[in-house]
């Protein structure tokens, strides 16, 4: 069985995974918010396709994560492919829930996100930054539970949005392993 300091150096040892994922969200966030997303099919069909991508990023994040993160991260990782290949197949259908879903998500990524800030407080400098991420999250979360709902362009920056979050709560991981990584060393 590994003790909890190999877990730690083999987790630290995969930090430039999130950056380029972090790198990726990023761009892909910035690509959504370029396009011209005006049609309910367009919007279901890219809401579907972030939504495949961060159940693939959940279960790439469950190899840097403990027991019980693990268990959380596969959960995550299959609702969201469910919820993308949801999406793709029922677009129509998808686009009437769509805003109510971005909700939930900003919200349980803004707790998660204040409860690794908090936690990690002690143990890394960029705490702070994380802290942030998950204020705005939280904020977004009940923005979009308002009367914005019809908005087709507001769901597209919602998602954009989605992708920012991500992008840099994976980038703030990548540089959290990366320093596990010198301490450890």
């Amino acid at each position: 069985m590994f003790g909890a300091r190999e877990v730690a150096e083999e987790a630290a040892d995969k930090w430039w995974i999130f950056l380029l994922t972090g790198i990726a969200w990023l761009i892909f966030s910035l690509l959504i918010f370029q396009w011209n997303y005006t049609t309910v099919y367009a919007v279901s069909y890219l809401f579907g396709f972030v939504a495949l991508m961060a159940g693939a990023n959940e279960f790439l994040g469950m190899a840097v994560s403990t027991t019980g993160w693990k268990i959380v991260r596969g959960i995550l990782g299959v609702l969201f492919i469910i919820a993308g290949i949801w999406a793709l197949v029922h677009p129509h259908n998808a686009f009437l829930t769509i805003a109510g879903l971005i909700g939930y998500f900003f919200l349980f990524k803004g707790i998660f996100d204040l409860t690794v800030a908090f936690v990690a407080k002690s143990q890394f400098d960029i705490w702070w930054l994380q802290l942030l991420v998950g204020i705005t999250e939280i904020l977004l979360a009940f923005w979009v539970s308002g009367n914005f709902r019809e908005k087709t362009i507001l769901l597209v920056v919602y998602v954009g949005v989605i992708g920012l979050s991500r992008g840099i709560t994976e980038l703030i991981l990548a540089f959290k392993l990366k320093g596990l990584k010198r301490q450890l060393a």
